[in-house]
């Protein structure tokens, strides 16, 4: 049995760009930042951050591109797809991709300007919840919520 599946939480860090192929199918691409948090030995916090090329086909690309700016929270599921292809020089080019198959928006920005003062304040108060547990955090069985 195989199994090719990718789940991803981060921020959208680059404008979407919505196409349509030539036979009329959107597709949009976009890079997703992800990043992980770790003490080191000397007990220092350390951040990396990676970011992911993602690519949407269908209403997903439509959604996507309707719906998401960057900088929005985004959970990405899908999977990991390879291509190459030759460049105008005739070199050999790789690029690694994660083909989403669904995506789940996360609470939208303070910034946006349909939204009154009230909820501005609410959606940062969400925000500012979502817990992180960094490696080496013990997890008290007593907070988990079901």
């Amino acid at each position: 049995m195989n199994f090719n599946k990718v789940v991803l939480l981060g921020r959208i860090a680059s404008d979407i760009e919505r196409r349509s192929t030539a036979a009329g199918q959107s597709v949009c691409t976009f890079r997703l930042a992800t990043n992980r948090i770790w003490k080191d030995k000397n007990g220092e916090k350390r951040e990396d951050s990676q970011f992911h090329n993602i690519v949407l086909w269908g209403r997903q690309a439509e959604n996507a591109s309707q719906f998401l700016a960057k900088g929005s929270l985004v959970l990405i599921e899908g999977r990991i797809q390879n291509r190459s292809w030759d460049d105008k020089s005739g070199n050999k080019r790789y690029i690694t991709e994660i083909i989403g198959e669904n995506f789940q928006m996360g609470p939208r920005s303070s910034g946006e300007s349909s939204r009154t003062p009230t909820q501005q304040q609410k959606d940062k108060e969400i925000d500012e919840d979502i817990p992180v547990i960094e490696d080496g955090d013990e997890i008290d069985i007593k907070d988990i919520p079901f």
